[in-house]
């Protein structure tokens, strides 16, 4: 660079010479800085003492022409000393050019004048200038996705590209503050910027595919290296423009000092970064890592540099599947995730996460490397929880009415580990490292199985949304048969989404996500479709007990339960009517086995209210001979349970009474009552007898409330409809209830099917 630089300068000075044209010329930019590329742009500042007259701009002309003539790529622009020493919004660019200049030839007076002007100038612009560069940056970083990871990376522009360099060297100039030395990050890229132009012979500095063949001998492992030097590169630079906005800016500060308050007995918040309180703990308490990660995504605050460096150097690292889920849990937690992969903490997590480091593969269609493309699709569930787009609000509902986000996260940072095997089967090969790395966490089996079903079918819906015709009976079938329950499509959508949308900006296309959409709603009408229809018959090679419990019992209930569950209500069956109370993943959960009556659901449901329980989902089916199985999860907000063990039977006898009959619900529950509040979700009622063949569905989608489901099936009752099945599922304040229901053991008539939908309405609305 140096030499070109040399080079350059003598043919400026030989054609002002030539010519002599009334300016003095600096070089300013990357030529003032003496770094020239081959093929870079030759940036001119002209000073003159004002407008040019017309006798003067001859000569300007013809020295620009003999300097395009020698082959020279020229940038130029003219002003006096004091123009370039006002600010306004469209020389912004011109002013941090001159942070970097060197005057060439002409008189060197009017070069004085500036070097006089400008750090005045300088001194008193300071803060807008810092801003204004940030807001630049952080633009430039926005358009290439915020990630240093693209498979065909600008050298110069995308985020860690030699642009970020530049970045630090003007923030540094205009800022003092300390930054890490990043000499190896410099030479490894401006190397790769000179060889492209020197293959390419023009300002080429797109690292495409073929690049990156002509330019290595093996081209991944160079990548990589690629990717490392520029992680420096982007680390330096955020924490750069992090330190100048802050002082620059004294709303930035005042809430970067209200964030100190977030301190706690482990981690210090200051100036707007996390450091730890008792660095020793990383050596003494391996699990303040992970708590570490917990903090930072609870409260999206970055790890301040020390903290970084003590991170890269821990020995010691706890992570069970506690932690990780913990981790997992919390909506936004792809920072932490994205800290714990650049100092080599997800590595020590999943070891299997070193396969896909960095690993580029050679497509078209993919932008990031494989990690990257991870690393997004979590980014995107965070997005589309706050998503406002109405083309996405379905989807982003369907997130709400997951009950275990966490695995699905997990299937996520999973879901393409295979891809570093290098097979193209790649799904088959991350089910079986997949399996690996749950059993090695000792993840539960239920929450395993989940995990592996979504890695070994994500891509399924992808596939038939895009080969098959959505309107056909037979595509319904294929998608119930290969997702199974209801829940598993719920989480294959949401899954879907983010993935197709993680593999670059345009990839999830209007059409795209109406087909996914689609795809969706004729799973989900054929799922409740075979709810009611598909029925247990009297299995074989089983018991008499079993047999006499199972059949007639929804196929579905086979598939959301295990095989100790089913035989737990087959003893309980036998009992006749029984109570049994139990914990589930955090929660509580009550079984009911009772004869079917009317009123059955809306007593045990009312009873549960009664004691303050929040109901998170319910099942209620009933088999041939008329023994209804109900199934509630609840969560115990007061932790009444926890605290008074004594309670746990005195609940047991309430439902119990409950379902005899021998206790008034309706008294009980009116204690729990709220007054009437404004809705945070608009209460809907629908009905249709189009997707059973013998009963009239009803779904409820509302704002969840103390009490909802036993005024729901109450109301249902008290117009005297028999509910056949129901299934109940909450999340995030919201209720989405299913009931199948009859009247005289036929469908609901469109006239009562009408009253009813509005009485439910009114039981929405308390």
């Amino acid at each position: 660079m140096n030499e070109r630089c040399a080079g350059v300068d003598e043919l400026v000075r030989a054609a002002f010479a030539q010519t002599e044209p009334q300016v003095t010329v600096v070089s300013v930019g990357g030529y003032g800085r003496q770094e020239l590329f081959p093929y870079s742009d030759v940036d001119l500042l002209l000073l003159t003492d004002g407008d040019p007259t017309p006798e003067q701009r001859g000569p300007i002309s013809d020295f620009l022409r003999l300097l395009w003539d020698s082959n020279l790529q020229v940038s130029q622009s003219v002003h006096t000393p004091a123009e370039c020493c006002e600010i306004h919004d469209g020389n912004l660019e011109l002013t941090i050019s001159l942070l970097d200049r060197r005057s060439l030839c002409g008189d060197p007076a009017r070069h004085e004048k500036l070097s006089k002007l400008f750090p005045k100038f300088l001194n008193a612009e300071r803060n807008n200038i810092i801003l204004h560069l940030g807001r630049m940056t952080r633009g430039r970083h926005a358009k290439y996705g915020n990630t240093i990871y693209h498979l065909e990376p600008n050298v110069k522009e995308h985020p860690g590209g030699l642009r970020d360099l530049n970045v630090i060297h003007w923030l540094g100039q205009l800022r003092t503050f300390e930054t890490e030395p990043l000499d190896e990050p410099r030479a490894f890229l401006s190397d790769v910027r000179a060889k492209l132009h020197r293959h390419f012979q023009r300002d080429n500095n797109l690292l495409s595919f073929e690049a990156q063949e002509i330019l290595w001998e093996f081209p991944d492992r160079s990548m990589r290296e690629y990717y490392r030097n520029a992680r420096q590169i982007d680390r330096a630079v955020q924490r750069a423009l992090d330190l100048c906005e802050t002082s620059s800016n004294s709303l930035i500060g005042q809430f970067r000092d209200w964030r100190s308050r977030l301190s706690n007995s482990d981690f210090t918040v200051s100036r707007g970064q996390i450091l730890l309180r008792s660095p020793g703990l990383l050596k003494s308490d391996p699990g303040v890592i992970m708590r570490l990660m917990q903090f930072m995504a609870r409260h999206q605050i970055p790890l301040a540099p020390d903290t970084e460096r003590r991170l890269c150097k821990a020995e010691a690292l706890a992570c069970s599947w506690v932690e990780l889920k913990a981790l997992l849990a919390l909506p936004r937690c792809v920072n932490a995730l994205r800290a714990m992969a650049d100092h080599n903490l997800l590595q020590r997590v999943i070891p299997e996460w070193w396969r896909i480091d960095c690993l580029v593969t050679r497509d078209f269609y993919h932008r990031y490397t494989v990690d990257e493309h991870t690393l997004v699709t979590l980014q995107t569930l965070e997005e589309l929880s706050t998503d406002k787009d109405a083309s996405r609000s379905h989807i982003a509902a369907l997130l709400t009415e997951i009950g275990h986000p966490e695995l699905l996260r997990l299937a996520l940072l999973l879901h393409d580990i295979g891809k570093g095997d290098g097979t193209g089967e790649h799904h088959i090969k991350s089910v079986e490292i997949g399996r690996e790395v749950l059993e090695r966490m000792q993840v539960p089996a239920e929450d395993a199985q989940t995990v592996l079903f979504l890695i070994e079918h994500h891509l399924i819906l992808s596939s038939l949304m895009t080969s098959r015709d959505l309107g056909e009976p037979a595509t319904a079938r294929q998608i119930v048969e290969q997702t199974g329950t209801i829940e598993r499509l719920k989480l294959l959508t949401v899954l879907t989404y983010a993935d197709i949308s993680a593999v670059n900006p345009t990839a999830m296309t209007p059409w795209r996500l109406e087909q996914l959409w689609k795809a969706y709603l004729i799973g989900h009408a054929e799922f409740t479709r075979e709810l009611e229809t598909e029925r247990i018959h009297a299995p074989a090679q089983s018991s008499e007990d079993a047999a006499a419990f199972l059949d007639g019992l929804p196929t579905r209930y086979l598939k959301t339960h295990t095989q100790p569950q089913i035989a737990d209500h087959i003893e309980l069956a036998k009992q006749g009517n029984a109570v049994y109370l139990d914990r589930a993943n955090g929660n509580y959960r009550v079984t009911v086995i009772a004869d079917d009556r009317p009123f059955l659901l809306a007593s045990i449901s009312g009873a549960l209210a009664s004691f303050g329980m929040n109901i998170l989902k319910a099942e209620a089916f009933a088999n041939r001979r008329g023994q209804s199985l109900d199934m509630f999860i609840f969560a115990d907000p007061h932790r009444t349970l926890e605290l008074n063990p004594d309670e746990s039977g005195r609940l047991q006898d309430i439902v119990w009474r409950a379902v005899t009959g021998k206790v008034d619900v309706a008294s009980l529950i009116q204690k729990r009552r709220r007054p009437p509040t404004k809705p945070r979700v608009q209460p809907s009622v629908s009905s249709t007898n189009e997707l059973s063949e013998t009963s009239t569905l009803i779904e409820v989608v509302t704002e969840d409330r103390p009490g909802l489901l036993y005024d729901l099936t109450q109301t249902i009752s008290s117009e005297g409809a028999n509910i056949e099945v129901v299934l109940i599922d909450t999340e995030a304040h919201r209720a989405l209830d299913v009931f199948y229901v009859r009247q005289e053991g036929c469908k609901l008539p469109e006239e009562r099917m009408k009253i009813l939908r509005e009485k439910l309405l009114e039981a929405c609305n308390g």
